[in-house]
């Protein structure tokens, strides 16, 4: 035997005759947060410093300790290649 129902509802009634939770306020509110960040942000672009920062916060010390931590590898690597040359 088989049977066929066929309902007319919108999304939220569906939801609420499934019994799933009503997600709208959440998802305004993240939305909301999104977009204020979104703002702050490109308010910061007419200010190169703050944009800089919001980029790089630990500045240019933050590119020096990788070169050296890339350098360190390398000597290390290289130092390896000699020791098992011997």
């Amino acid at each position: 035997m088989k049977v066929t129902v066929d309902m007319d509802m919108t999304p939220e009634e569906a939801r609420k005759l499934m019994g799933f939770p009503d997600l709208e306020p959440l998802q305004n509110a993240m939305m909301e947060k999104i977009q204020s960040q979104m703002e702050e942000y490109f308010n910061d672009l007419s200010d190169p410093e703050a944009m800089f920062n919001k980029f790089m916060p630990m500045g240019l010390n933050a590119m020096e300790n990788y070169t050296n931590f890339l350098n360190g590898l390398a000597s290390a690597a290289y130092n390896s290649q000699k020791t098992e040359e011997k």
